[in-house]
């Protein structure tokens, strides 16, 4: 099977920094057609500015919150690549949690940044991975691939939001996964252990400290680079993968292995 992805259009959320951003250009430098989307707009035109005004690359910025955006990334994709064949979703917030305070907020705002748009924008993008394949009887129709977390896997209590979001995101692949298949479209899902985001790099600027708690509970004992992620997200996009979905693929320099997880995922 190849790794190609080659002449594919791809939709890349969270693609203004970070580990979306390193996906994206992986995918782009792969031969991909790729729309890149998220709320910053300022970043998305720094970084790709100059690029988008290739063949295969486009930016999008929106609050994927709202239904509306989300229908009209979908309109801008098709408009520019005419298709759509993979969609990663990245964007992801996290935050921290006081578990014993009533008047915190934060499981829903998290649900409604991280699941909620990866639901609604995996079911209009599914939608049009059907339609195109209409006249096709066999063969790969669609890759979705979702960045949840090992927050999802292991318990820290000052992450409970964030736990919880990733979790849902890890059964939304499962469920969308049994779903899907009748349709030839795979979904699967990346955990992520403590990669270079652009969150965590605000972290570790003001806290030393913390780096050295993360390696000490890492295997590996380092933080993975947005980079690494890269290639096994187009593992899953590429005919490679074609009988692999519903998996969590967990990424963590075996950070798992280790109980209990002393200090947060990112």
């Amino acid at each position: 099977m190849s790794f190609s992805i080659a002449g594919k259009t791809a939709i890349v959320t969270g693609g203004a920094n970070g580990i979306g951003l390193a996906i994206g250009r992986h995918f782009a430098d792969a031969g991909a057609n790729v729309m890149f989307a998220d709320m910053d707009e300022k970043r998305l035109a720094e970084e790709l500015g100059e690029q988008a005004d290739d063949s295969n690359v486009r930016y999008f910025a929106g609050d994927l919150r709202e239904k509306l955006t989300i229908a009209n990334l979908l309109s801008a994709t098709l408009d520019a690549f005419d298709q759509v064949d993979i969609l990663v979703n990245g964007a992801r917030q996290v935050i921290s949690t006081d578990p014993l305070d009533l008047e915190d907020d934060s499981v829903r705002t998290l649900l409604n940044q991280n699941l909620m748009p990866a639901l609604r924008l995996s079911q209009l993008v599914a939608k049009r991975m059907i339609k195109q394949s209409e006249d096709q009887e066999d063969g790969p129709n669609g890759s979705i691939i979702n960045l949840s977390s090992i927050a999802g896997q292991r318990a820290h209590p000052g992450l409970l939001a964030y736990s919880v979001s990733s979790a849902a995101q890890d059964q939304l692949t499962r469920s969308l996964a049994v779903a899907l298949a009748p349709h030839r479209i795979r979904v699967n899902s990346i955990a992520l252990g403590s990669v270079m985001s652009a969150s965590l790099q605000a972290t570790l600027k003001d806290n030393r400290d913390y780096r050295r708690d993360i390696e000490d509970h890492t295997p590996l004992a380092r933080i993975a680079a947005p980079a690494e992620l890269a290639e096994t997200a187009q593992y899953l996009a590429s005919d490679a993968a074609a009988f692999i979905t519903g998996q969590v693929l967990t990424i963590d320099g075996g950070r798992t292995l280790l109980d209990p997880v002393a200090a947060p995922a990112h």
